[in-house]
């Protein structure tokens, strides 16, 4: 099992990090929110991970959190929630943030996230309520990542990392466009702006 990585960042392009370590580039997915403690291209950094073995793939899931990665394991678990859901759930909120709603059986503010309906938010909200009691989360600290260059791009990557997280093309256009941000904006911010209107 591979636990964490560290090396220098080589591409930023949420919700894909692409790390040099001693001369191999790993492909981590990652949470938006993650992005927030990631150097910018050209630092060194160290992010926690979590394989996953399939047939056709060996992939990985990046964290800057013990405790998101915690959450990561724990929602993975549940029938009908892969890798995917949640990741975009951790891209939609922080994860103290996840636990108040887990908490308050916030149904809502978790079928506004891609991917999830009602009956599986109720689900979510039913066995991660017996998971959390061990579960201390902290602030963590934030690395502040720089935007990247390429400004241009960033609204194009912006909506090709929310139909990575599970929205339809035009859906992600569109909310994109909504955030009315200006073109010095980064994609993390894009896509925060994007994810706190869908689940603020």
């Amino acid at each position: 099992m591979i636990e964490q990585l560290t090396g220098t960042v080589i591409k930023r392009k949420p919700p894909l990090l692409v790390l040099d370590v001693s001369g191999v580039g790993y492909s981590v997915q990652m949470p938006i929110t993650a992005f927030n403690d990631v150097p910018a291209v050209n630092e060194k950094t160290t992010i926690l991970t979590h394989l996953q073995v399939r047939e056709d793939a060996h992939l990985l899931y990046g964290f800057t959190k013990e405790t998101d990665r915690i959450l990561f394991r724990e929602l993975i678990k549940i029938s009908g929630i892969g890798p995917r859901i949640a990741l975009a759930v951790l891209s939609a909120m922080e994860g103290n943030t996840f636990v108040r709603y887990v908490a308050e059986r916030a149904t809502d503010k978790l079928t506004s996230v891609p991917g999830i309906g009602k009956k599986t938010a109720e689900r979510v909200l039913l066995e991660m309520k017996g998971r959390l009691a061990d579960i201390e989360l902290g602030d963590g600290g934030s690395g502040g990542a720089s935007p990247q260059a390429g400004v241009s791009d960033n609204i194009s990557e912006a909506v090709s990392a929310l139909k990575t997280l599970g929205y339809k093309h035009a859906d992600a256009q569109s909310l994109v466009r909504k955030t009315q941000l200006g073109d010095d904006a980064s994609v993390e911010d894009i896509i925060r702006a994007v994810l706190k209107g869908s689940v603020g």
